[in-house]
């Protein structure tokens, strides 16, 4: 059955590989075209309901198994008196034998082939991509296939891609060379993942190529045939609770914001990012919050718009005393109190220039490292730009693979990883990591990255205070916040400007309905 993916529940997501081995299974169990059968009528189904009165269904195929999807799907479609046309221009001597079977049906339904791409592509129509699928580019597209990419990518129609984009790496969420939209797709984007759902279509390059996601297992069950835990999990939306009438801000904890470096070090203020993180820490629920900018005069020792945050010096900070959100705004102050914040944090969030610091610094990578050897807990929130200086390489080489990045900086620094970006990736030593569905363009804002290093922060200090947080009870709590920024910005009205000041303001902990 195809179901369409919401972003409210959690679901296991299965590299390309695992996807192979679970589809040779399914090959070796089951007769003889079952697989392309279904593929091909999931196809035609999901076609039928995304453009009802379509004027002409256009079908793109390649040489693989993909393209023989798209053959037995114009079959199905021809049969129920659909408007249809074959798109191939490839070797018929090169097609596997599934796809040459396939073939061969469409030819005897009397199906319309066509070498070449419609020219007079509208808004009535309905595209399908059966090019590549999950099959590796190894070198160039070939002419004919240049030419149907390119009319796929400016389609002002609907288009619905067979399993993955073409060209697009289903692991990763990254486009082969050469493969990428020349610019944003007129036309609304759908993909029907078949078998598994891939991480590719969640993160990177995946999100806009992907469009609306909808899922088959063609009848498949996953779970019997691959033994091993999945790539990576798409978050689901997080529960929601309710607080107890006898509830006190002790219970909720502390958050200390220390960040914002001032003007008088180098003219360049930036206590506003701290005190961005700050507000977001407090409507996310902490019981209390304190900032110490840093570098800089608090003045009279009180914000006036927001009167409940309390300001501190660093040096009036008890660092051993609830959660720590360090490095927003930091600047370069922030490097002399990143040893004491090291040693002493018990849960600790490291975000922007906190993060850089410890990048070039061998001595606080080491006593980074020695916190968990210690028990204390640390998420680190980095862009991809500040992965890549965690990880000593370039940013092109994080967004390549954007859930080995984040492995690794869980396996060099032993901490819990959020790598911001379209499909956040959350991971931690020893997990399954999560790949967060919410979030959109509007996000793309100074300060909603320190905004978002708040909301963890407060996270981490409403947990259980009994004991030490274990790396899979942090990942969950930054899993949540992650997707809770995210969905602010998706349910964020139309025609209001979203900045982190507001963002902020609606950091507000789910209630039930």
């Amino acid at each position: 059955m195809t179901t369409r993916i919401s972003h409210q529940h959690s679901q296991p997501l299965y590299d390309v590989t695992a996807t192979k081995v679970l589809e040779q299974a399914a090959l070796a169990h089951d007769a003889a075209h079952i697989l392309m059968t279904r593929a091909g009528a999931a196809t035609a189904r999901l076609a039928g309901a995304l453009a009802p009165h379509a004027r002409r269904i256009w079908i793109a195929c390649g040489q693989g198994n993909n393209g023989g999807d798209g053959f037995e799907a114009a079959v199905q479609l021809q049969q129920a008196g659909r408007p249809v046309v074959l798109g191939f221009a490839g070797d018929l001597e090169r097609l596997p034998a599934d796809a040459r079977w396939a073939f061969e049906r469409a030819q005897a339904a009397g199906v319309a082939i066509s070498a070449r791409p419609p020219e007079d592509l509208g808004p009535q129509d309905l595209c399908i991509d059966a090019l590549l699928g999950l099959g590796s580019v190894k070198r160039a597209a070939p002419e004919w296939m240049q030419a149907s990419l390119q009319a796929l990518h400016g389609a002002p129609c609907p288009v619905l891609a067979i399993d993955v984009p073409s060209g697009l790496d289903g692991s990763t969420g990254q486009y082969a060379e050469g493969f990428a939209p020349p610019h944003a797709s007129p036309g609304e984007r759908h993909t029907l993942s078949l078998l598994t759902l891939k991480p590719g279509l969640f993160t990177g390059q995946g999100r806009d190529a992907a469009g609306t996601v909808w899922f088959d297992d063609l009848g498949i069950d996953a779970s019997w045939f691959l033994r091993s835990a999945p790539t990576a999990w798409l978050s689901g939306a997080p529960a929601r609770r309710t607080r107890p009438f006898a509830s006190h801000k002790g219970q909720f904890g502390d958050v200390t914001v220390l960040g914002g470096e001032g003007l008088r070090r180098r003219g360049m203020g930036m206590g506003g990012a701290a005190l961005l993180a700050g507000s977001a820490a407090l409507h996310a629920g902490a019981g209390r919050v304190l900032v110490a900018l840093l570098d800089g005069d608090a003045g009279p020792g009180i914000d006036v718009s927001q009167p409940e945050l309390m300001l501190r010096s660093p040096a009036a900070l008890q660092l051993d005393q609830g959660t720590v959100v360090c490095g927003c705004g930091g600047g370069e102050a922030v490097v002399e109190q990143l040893a004491a914040v090291l040693r002493q944090a018990r849960r600790l969030v490291l975000d922007a220039d906190a993060l850089n610091a410890v990048a070039a610094d061998d001595t606080l990578q080491d006593q980074l490292r020695d916190r968990a050897r210690h028990g204390l807990m640390t998420v680190l929130t980095p862009h991809p730009l500040e992965a890549a200086r965690l990880l000593h390489q370039g940013a092109a080489e994080v967004q390549a693979d954007r859930l080995a990045a984040a492995a690794q900086l869980t396996e060099r620094y032993a901490c819990v990883v959020v790598l911001k970006g379209s499909g956040t990736v959350i991971a931690a030593p020893g997990c399954v990591p999560a790949v967060n569905p919410t979030g959109n363009g509007r996000l793309a804002t100074a300060g909603t990255g320190d905004v978002l290093a708040g909301m963890v922060g407060a996270a981490l200090a409403g947990a259980d205070h009994g004991h030490e947080l274990t790396p899979e009870q942090a990942l969950d709590l930054a899993r949540d916040a992650v997707y809770r920024h995210g969905e602010l910005a998706d349910l964020w009205p139309a025609g209001k400007a979203l900045t982190a000041g507001r963002l902020a303001r609606q950091a507000v902990q789910q209630q039930p309905d």
